[in-house]
């Protein structure tokens, strides 16, 4: 699992050094398939119940499964979140991370930031012993407090051998309920988090996910192995940060 996730987190930062106006979400496609085959493993989203590309490129009011096309055409002051996952030894690895184009606006920059903080107050909470209504609570009373909402129709899950495994992990819920943390699991833990309104539409192509009232939407996601001394991160964001920097 370490394995197949650091590869994931090593195409993240492939990628990041492309993230510019100009570029092609079916570009960004493209490398991420051939490094993560180079590597020895396959892109778990291409055929996954019929998704047609390698990676999930959505880009501002795009909240997750975005398709990469030759169409779309990164612009500045776009943000852009880019899901990958890999199958690596019969393992999986996922991680989401989502980039700035050019010069984003601060008003933009906040909700990344309050993003992927929600995320790590989420992982601080995945502890054995605790449950996973504790992860849930710690992410959506932190969005909730800086003026974003949670998308709730969209939530993280157990990961391993398959894709998506048990147990869900919703992005909103009470402390002490769901599911108990065991020594052993691994989970992805992904805050999907919206500028406006929490309440989302999907495309006619049947994938793409957007806010209904067209505001942007942020998504960071870690696979978190549960460990009796604590969470231990599985995938990275340091090869993104060597690239692009710490602070968005």
């Amino acid at each position: 699992m370490r394995e197949a996730n650091q590869l994931v987190s090593k195409t993240h930062g492939e990628l990041a050094k492309y993230i510019k106006p100009g570029v092609n979400t079916l570009f960004l496609d493209q490398l991420a398939d051939t490094f993560i085959r180079d590597h020895g493993a396959t892109p778990a989203f291409l055929g996954y119940k019929g998704f047609p590309k390698s990676i999930c490129t959505s880009v501002n009011d795009e909240v997750v499964h975005g398709i990469p096309s030759d169409k779309v055409f990164l612009q500045d002051g776009d943000i852009i979140s880019i899901d990958i996952g890999t199958v690596l030894n019969g393992f999986i690895g996922d991680s989401a991370y989502t980039y700035c184009v050019g010069e984003v606006s601060e008003y933009h920059k906040k909700l990344l930031r309050t993003t992927k903080e929600a995320l790590y107050a989420g992982i601080a909470q995945a502890l054995a012993g605790n449950r996973i209504g504790d992860i849930s609570n710690a992410i959506h009373t932190y969005c909730e407090t800086r003026n974003t909402s949670i998308v709730r129709e969209l939530v993280g899950h157990g990961c391993g051998r398959e894709m998506h495994e048990d147990p869900e992990v919703p992005n909103y819920g009470k402390r002490g309920n769901g599911t108990a943390l065991r020594s052993g699991m691994c989970i992805c833990i992904e805050p999907m988090v919206n500028q406006g309104s929490k309440q989302v539409v999907v495309n006619s192509d049947k994938w793409t996910i957007r806010t209904k009232d067209h505001q942007y939407s942020a998504h960071f996601e870690h696979c978190v192995a549960i460990r009796l001394q604590g969470p231990q991160l599985l995938s990275t964001f340091d090869y993104i940060e060597e690239i692009v920097g710490k602070d968005i």
